[in-house]
């Protein structure tokens, strides 16, 4: 397994749809409900590649292989009181691959970048009480705070998100 930065999703789209659709069937609170089509996963993607064009969006690959395993973004302010800071975006490992490391070393691949990219601070949300909070909390990012009923969960319960931080600089 292997940590790579990319610049476009050629020849790996097939299996960033795969990852997206299994994250999402699995109960990760990323911006989708459950079931997700193939064609949203798709367009996902999609815009995502584009976005990838401009300077403000980072996109991190564990490939195991040709076949991505798991994702992470950083998306970097375009305001100009905003430069010094990113946000961590859709941390995703395939559920065949969770509880081997793999999102601790997308994340500390991500945290390196953003510093060499002068980067000072980060900030991220998650669902409260989902996994990936114990992460970054061992990763040392600060909790900043709760706000109720944030996200629609496939069950269509309203969940709370936790907001994150850590200083990188």
């Amino acid at each position: 397994m292997k940590i790579k930065a990319v610049h476009s999703i050629k020849g790996v789209s097939k299996s960033l749809n795969s990852l997206l659709i299994d994250s999402v069937a699995s109960g990760a609170s990323i911006g989708f409900i459950a079931p997700l089509s193939l064609q949203s996963a798709h367009d996902y993607w999609q815009g995502v590649d584009g976005d990838l064009a401009t300077p403000y969006r980072r996109l991190y690959l564990a490939l195991d292989g040709d076949t991505v395993i798991g994702s992470v973004q950083l998306s970097l302010c375009a305001k100009a009181n905003g430069a010094h800071r990113g946000e961590v975006e859709k941390l995703m490992v395939h559920s065949e691959h969770q509880g081997k490391g793999i999102a601790k070393q997308l994340m500390n691949s991500l945290e390196t970048d953003a510093r060499i990219l002068g980067i000072q601070l980060l900030v991220l949300d998650t669902r409260q009480g989902d996994t990936a909070s114990y992460l970054y909390r061992k990763l040392d990012y600060i909790e900043a705070g709760t706000i109720p009923g944030f996200a629609k969960s496939s069950s269509g319960e309203f969940d709370a998100t936790v907001y994150f931080y850590k200083q990188v600089a």
